[in-house]
């Protein structure tokens, strides 16, 4: 009998000693059996390592690796992904949740699949800071039924367009990651820069099933997106950059146009103008 694939799953914590323990017993929790588990703490001040450490006393199989400098998402996950050695690597936030089943169905899912397919991702459920749900990331109707045709497969052109995938819900095949040489720590986050860089050469696997939960925070990467002079928008101008290079169509630059235009309307939402001539820069380059 064949070995099940390992599961590598990195747990990122940075002050949110609040949530760590439920994440890590999330993961320990799974109905896959074949699961390592790194939890990398990025300097936190708010006493979450020392609450990390008073877990592991009952879990020793899970690996430590706490940090004395703030490095930030991408070079944090890129440090724990070098010491990990599974065949599929799920990136989960501290404060966000795995549902039991969630590694089970996304190993099944892309196994079954042909190799084309990298990445897997599923619907989420949301919730508040108590854990109590407030929605799913997609719409359903009232018996519970997708209301709207998720984009799977190739999906580069789409993603360039909108963002709709949930970030905690991926995972991806270890060879995905090592191809794009992990995350790009230039960046102050990883996810749209992620999802174009391996799009572009990998298939994404889409599962209707909310197979996490996603907690929602005023103070969350995410919720920070769209802040008053927010640096992550100089982020995603670089990815914008990037796309421009990738791009091999003409309907792959409109897609990029459009996704300027949006991003420009951020950037006056928040006041950051001094990124509005690169954006209008990238506008002609796809012209």
């Amino acid at each position: 009998m064949e070995s099940l694939p390992l599961v590598s799953v990195v747990c990122l914590c940075y002050n949110q000693r609040e949530w760590v323990k439920s994440a890590l017993e999330s993961a320990i929790t799974q109905t896959y059996p074949s699961i390592e588990i790194i939890v990398v703490d990025d300097a936190s001040t708010d006493g979450s390592q020392a609450e990390i450490e008073t877990f592991l006393k009952d879990h020793p199989h899970i690996k430590f690796i706490p940090l004395d400098k703030n490095l930030g998402n991408c070079a944090a996950f890129n440090l724990a992904f070098a010491r990990t050695k599974g065949q599929y690597i799920i990136d989960l936030a501290a404060d966000d949740l795995l549902l039991p089943v969630r590694v089970e169905m996304g190993v099944a899912d892309l196994e079954m699949a042909d190799k084309s397919f990298g990445v897997h991702f599923s619907d989420a459920f949301l919730i508040d800071r108590e854990g109590k749900i407030l929605n799913t990331h997609y719409a359903r109707n009232q018996n519970g039924e997708l209301v709207e045709d998720i984009p799977q497969g190739g999906i580069y052109q789409e993603l360039i367009r909108r963002y709709f995938i949930n970030p905690p819900t991926v995972m991806m095949k270890r060879e995905v990651l090592e191809a794009l040489g992990g995350y790009d720590e230039t960046l102050s986050y990883e996810d749209f820069d992620f999802w174009i860089r391996s799009s572009r050469k990998y298939k994404y696997l889409f599962n209707k099933t909310p197979l996490v939960k996603k907690r929602v925070l005023k103070r969350s990467l995410s919720s920070n997106q769209f802040t008053f002079r927010n640096k992550h928008q100089r982020s995603t101008l670089e990815v914008c950059r990037k796309i421009l290079s990738l791009n091999q169509t003409k309907a792959e630059n409109q897609a990029l146009v459009s996704r300027c235009w949006y991003e420009i309307r951020q950037c006056l939402r928040t006041l950051n103008l001094q990124l509005i001539p690169g954006y209008l820069a990238l506008i002609r380059g796809a012209k």
